[in-house]
């Protein structure tokens, strides 16, 4: 029987994903699609199933590390025939002559005039990192994933050393304190989710403008026509019908009239890019943190479709399930309170769109 190796498969664009927990051991018999590790990106956790039915020989993944698409999770005896389906993820594990001569990924990727692997400068792009800014530990003088993090860091932290020209932007540093000596504390480390989104909620503060205007609704009939409508629904098993489902058919409808509020500025921010397609992000909050899964084509979903699909997203959300391409493509977002009170609150855009609407009570 073949010994093959099963890797991670696409992350649609995401690059160093954690590790959480590995649920199988050497030894294990497992099934097709069933799950063997747990990884966590920027924006959710997922679990990476089986693409075959076999036995776990050796795994080379331990929790806490980082990996990226195509890296091999762990080898395994085929115990049933590979399906069409995953020749893509997996391949005979033999060992293959080395060519005379590679080049370096990051040498034959580099663009520009900076030594720089693809996966670094798009994490470069994704926290507004001039990689002029950035100085390069790597060999030949290549910036590192490490290089562009450590610029992040000292900005934020306002120690630069010097690699980011003081100019009148730069903000001062937080001052720290010793909060021991008021009295006990304790330390909770933040969730990987928490971690990253952080510097992109604080980079997107400071790079939009925000200017809110708050309003109030009068939504008394819309209410005795939701309920009655959930009173039809439970007779027939139907899915439950929340506000926010009105919400979102309002804004399809507001986007249409006011297209501008559809689209995003061009990176050279030259002109605007009005998007013709209708693709409404929901704020779900997780233990993990907020993640904004995306409800694809909302303009050509009836209220009860749009009911089902929230409810199934904000589900998987909840338990770490959503898909990376679940959370990509919005081009508007919603962030509702709920029921938890307050009445006005100014939610951060999320960049590239250029709105967002907040819903309280």
């Amino acid at each position: 029987m073949a010994i093959v190796e099963i890797k991670v498969p696409d992350l649609e664009g995401s690059t160093d994903v954690g590790v959480v927990e590995v649920y199988v051991h050497i030894g294990d018999t497992v099934e097709n699609e069933t799950p063997l590790i747990s990884l966590e990106s920027d924006k959710a956790v997922m679990d990476v199933p089986s693409p075959l039915s076999g036995i776990i020989k050796e795994i080379k993944v331990s929790e806490g590390d980082n990996v990226n698409a195509g890296d091999v999770i762990a080898l395994a005896e085929v115990i049933e025939k590979v399906t069409e389906e995953i020749k893509d993820v997996i391949e005979e594990a033999k060992p293959q002559e080395e060519p005379a001569h590679q080049a370096p990924e990051n040498e034959t990727a580099s663009e520009g005039k900076y030594h720089a692997t693809p996966s670094v400068r798009s994490l470069a792009r994704e926290l507004g990192v001039d990689l002029g800014n950035v100085k390069a530990t790597g060999p030949k003088g290549r910036i590192t994933r490490e290089d562009v993090s450590s610029l992040v860091k000292n900005i934020m932290s306002g120690s630069s050393t010097g690699s980011v020209p003081a100019g009148p932007f730069t903000l001062p540093p937080i001052p720290t304190a010793d909060f021991e000596a008021f009295g006990d504390i304790e330390t909770e480390d933040l969730s990987r989710i928490k971690r990253i989104s952080g510097p992109h909620l604080h980079r997107n503060w400071l790079g939009v403008p925000h200017v809110t205007q708050f309003d109030d609704a009068d939504i008394t009939d819309l209410e005795a026509f939701r309920k009655e409508m959930n009173a039809e629904n439970a007779r027939e098993n139907g899915p439950k019908i929340s506000p926010l489902i009105f919400i979102i058919k309002a804004v399809v409808q507001a986007l249409k009239t006011y297209p501008d509020f559809n689209s995003s500025l061009a990176v050279d921010g030259t002109s605007l890019i009005r998007k013709k397609y209708y693709n409404i992000g929901i704020a779900v909050d997780t233990p993990g943190g907020l993640v904004v899964p995306v409800i694809k084509d909302a303009d050509n979903k009836g209220v009860l479709e749009l009911a089902e699909v929230l409810a199934d997203l904000s589900f998987r959300a909840r338990e770490g399930k959503l898909k990376s391409n679940e959370m990509k493509g919005g081009t508007f977002s919603i962030s509702s309170l709920g029921g938890i009170g307050g009445t006005y609150f100014t939610p951060i855009v999320n960049a590239p769109e250029v709105a967002i609407l907040g819903l309280s009570r």
